[in-house]
């Protein structure tokens, strides 16, 4: 098998695998509900973990392009749209923690959140906007937008990964360690690709 180009069928393997291993955070938070192993503070941690994988899956998204090409592995870009995917199904998770458990689907309760805490408000907007990249994912939304309406669409996620960064930021009250090294990882990744765009722009012109 070349890892610059390996076979379909090796692609499928891998792919399988990769979605199985993206469960298991939630495997292991159900598992942990049933057995009574969520610690004293049950909602915390699922809460907690639920926005951490959003974020490690967007991290993971925005991270693929640039292993793409400066690995020349154009096959990875296969495992994008799932792991995009995987970033709004755990941040759909993350919401449904602070809708149900939070407020009980107290409609007045959450909307007054929203608008007055400045944490819950980036994150709920980073909500809103993977919403519209989750609809759009397929082939078929693809072809129907065409190309480059596509790709304006699902750059988003760069501004949705600032503001999950943000949100988790204004979440943590003491130790900002670990919202600090999200923060330097995408401000890297997004570092990379206006480098990269920038180099593009000074070709042309020349």
């Amino acid at each position: 098998m070349s890892l610059r180009q390996p076979s379909p069928a090796t692609i499928g393997r891998v792919k399988a695998i990769l979605f199985v291993v993206s469960l298991l955070p939630l495997v292991r938070l159900v598992a942990g509900a049933f057995t009574d192993a969520l610690g004293t503070n049950p909602l915390e941690l699922i809460t907690r973990s639920t926005g951490t994988w959003t974020l490690v899956f967007l991290c993971i998204t925005l991270a693929l392009t640039p292993a793409r090409k400066l690995s020349g592995w154009h096959w990875l870009a296969r495992y994008r749209r799932m792991f995009g995917l995987f970033a709004f199904f755990y941040a759909a998770c993350h919401f449904t923690t602070f809708v149900w458990f939070d407020h009980f689907f107290d409609v007045a309760a959450i909307w007054k959140d929203v608008l007055k805490r400045p944490f819950v408000t980036v994150g709920f907007a980073a909500l809103l906007l993977l919403v519209p990249l989750a609809i759009t994912s397929t082939n078929g939304m693809m072809r129907r937008l065409g190309a480059r309406r596509w790709q304006a669409l699902h750059r988003s996620v760069h501004l949705i990964a600032i503001l999950g960064v943000l949100h988790y930021w204004w979440l943590v009250k003491r130790d900002l360690t670990q919202p600090a090294l999200y923060a330097l990882v995408v401000v890297t990744l997004l570092g990379v690709r206006l480098y990269w765009r920038h180099l593009g722009r000074k070709a042309a012109a020349i």
